[in-house]
């Protein structure tokens, strides 16, 4: 892993010589994840339940179904938090300047989080107070690496992406934001638009929800444009606006400052598409008049 924190160095200092910051998300796949990646050791969850519907690539390019992932054991989790720790580690070699914790999306994290998705029964399952203490044992593991104020933490209680979805989730991520409210954190960035759908299993939980509960800077995310980007924030529903299919224009800033049209976005293949040069991410123009 040490080689790329060193690759990742010549991208911070590249975007810290153009007066930018950068965090590093840090992210396990769970069942999202394949095996192919990984010398064909079975995948892992918070249950034994798999996405039913829907196709991955695997590690050699080629479509093929989701896995069944096996139930992390309990004595097994402190490994994963050590290994989010070792990630914050290396990203602070890396030269970024801070984290953030990926707990949205149907990842491993969020597998923890959501009563649809654990079925576990021992400490890390069945109550909110056990479905939330993978995150929080990441969440101290990751501050013996950074202080609170370059930790970030993503979520996404709304979405239906990776088949994910509770009937308690507007219950259960309240007390998420309440709980992340301790620990101090930078922000937290909620994904509250539809652009992967909406599972309609519980009441909608908005930026404007989590400003009440999370008392510290809140991101809106996802499907945002700039009309609506600039209406959130005006609002104070939210602080602050991320973008990210809109990459396609390294200039985002000074074309939504200046009225500019956007480039086409980037073709959706080419978010992930390991066959695909890094010219899919670094050759699209700045604006010209």
């Amino acid at each position: 892993m040490q080689d790329q924190a060193d690759g990742w160095k010549k991208v911070t200092d590249a975007v810290h010589a153009k007066n930018g910051k950068i965090f590093l998300q840090l992210w396990h796949m769970g069942r999202q994840a394949h095996s192919s990646f990984n010398d064909n050791i079975q995948i892992v969850a918070a249950s034994p339940i798999a996405v039913s519907q829907g196709q991955i690539r695997n590690a050699h390019g080629e479509h093929t179904g989701f896995e069944v992932p096996r139930a992390l054991e309990t004595d097994e989790i402190a490994g994963v938090v050590e290994d989010y720790r070792k990630s914050a580690e290396l990203a602070k070699q890396a030269g970024f300047d801070g984290v953030e914790i990926h707990a949205a999306n149907g990842y491993l994290i969020d597998l923890f989080l959501q009563s649809s998705t654990n079925k576990s029964t021992d400490k890390y399952g069945g109550s909110f107070e056990n479905r939330i203490r993978f995150l929080l044992e990441v969440i101290d593991a990751v501050k013996t690496v950074w202080s609170s104020d370059r930790i970030g933490v993503r979520l996404s209680p709304n979405g239906a992406g990776g088949e994910m979805g509770s009937e308690d989730n507007a219950e259960t991520f309240t007390d998420v934001l309440q709980q992340l409210s301790t620990h101090k954190l930078v922000y937290v960035a909620l994904l509250d638009g539809f652009g992967f759908g909406y599972h309609n299993k519980d009441r909608l939980l908005t930026v404007f929800d989590a400003k009440t509960h999370f008392k510290g800077t809140v991101f809106a995310t996802n499907s945002y444009t700039r009309d609506t980007a600039e209406g959130v924030v005006r609002s104070g529903s939210a602080d602050a606006v991320d973008f990210g299919r809109l990459y396609s224009n390294p200039d985002l800033a000074e074309r939504f400052q200046h009225d500019w049209p956007l480039n086409a976005d980037a073709a959706y293949p080419d978010y992930w598409d390991t066959s695909k040069d890094a010219d899919v991410y670094t050759a699209f123009p700045a604006y010209k008049a």
